[in-house]
């Protein structure tokens, strides 16, 4: 048996077709709604954990690089002392007072070579003590993230464990339901949906109202929505309307208030003297 053309289809079966998938889909929002905040929670996690590695990288390196500073200069320190000595050796073989200057000069300028590496080691020394403090704080920081990951890892795991079958089940569903909507009815409704906040691209009117927002519908409009021989878009919010009965919804009927009747006390006077009779002296 050859498949219906979704185009071809009367506007009625559409409109069941349409709150059907609306059913699912909502059936699935359900679904997803019972994980709560954890999947957002585990995202933050994930990308603060990610951060956090970048920086302890940078971190490690920046120690690195005064580390390879330091180990340069106490290279430096060691040339300088050696032309020191160099230097002094040679201050006894000078012949003549500008060889003296000279020698005395570079000894000099080597002497402050020294002092100025050994100032540039301390400094070295106190930011890889404070680089360090903060690379074990990161740490720290990224050992409890690690372990909150975990955590909240196994609680979303276990959730969907419980409901991945039902859900699978619903977006099998889906996507037979999809394929018996007209594409372009179809990708109204998905935009329709996006745009709800409570996803409900399709709702029943209720009480004259759309179920949706809310807002009453005139008259003639529902009337039009009953004869299901159109596509009506609520005017207020944009969501499609359905009649409930196509819908398959029982609405429970408003009770009719019962007037109550005043009932009336009337009042009887009694005179003491009715009905009984004069006395008369013989």
């Amino acid at each position: 048996m050859a498949k219906k053309d979704p185009i071809e289809m009367p506007v009625e079966e559409r409109l069941k077709t349409l709150y059907q998938l609306q059913a699912t889909l909502s059936g699935i929002d359900e679904k997803r709604a019972l994980r709560g905040e954890l999947p957002l929670e585990v995202q933050d996690l994930e990308d603060e954990i990610e951060g956090l590695t970048t920086r302890i990288e940078k971190i490690q390196n920046d120690i690195n690089e005064y580390e390879r500073a330091v180990t340069q200069k106490k290279g430096e320190i060691e040339t300088a002392k050696a032309s020191v000595e160099r230097y002094k050796a040679q201050l006894d073989e000078v012949k003549n007072n500008r060889e003296y200057d000279t020698l005395s000069k570079e000894i000099e300028y080597q002497t402050l070579e020294i002092e100025l590496c050994n100032k540039k080691i301390k400094e070295a020394a106190f930011k890889i003590e404070d680089k360090k403090a903060e690379l074990a704080q990161n740490q720290e920081i990224m050992q409890d993230r690690r372990q909150a990951l975990e955590v909240k890892k196994s609680e979303l795991d276990e959730i969907m464990e419980e409901t991945r079958a039902e859900e699978d089940k619903l977006k099998q569903k889906v996507k037979e339901l999809e394929m018996k909507i007209e594409p372009r009815l179809l990708t109204s409704f998905k935009r329709i949906r996006k745009n709800a906040r409570n996803g409900l691209g399709i709702v029943y009117v209720q009480r004259d109202a759309c179920g949706g927002c809310f807002n009453k519908i005139p008259p003639q409009r529902q009337l039009d929505i009953k004869m299901h021989k159109k596509i009506i878009v609520c005017e207020y919010c944009g969501r499609i309307l359905i009649d409930p009965e196509l819908a398959g919804v029982k609405l429970d009927k408003p009770v009719e208030e019962k007037k109550t009747r005043k009932r009336v006390i009337r009042k009887t006077v009694k005179k003491a003297e009715d009905e009984v009779p004069e006395m008369t002296e013989d």
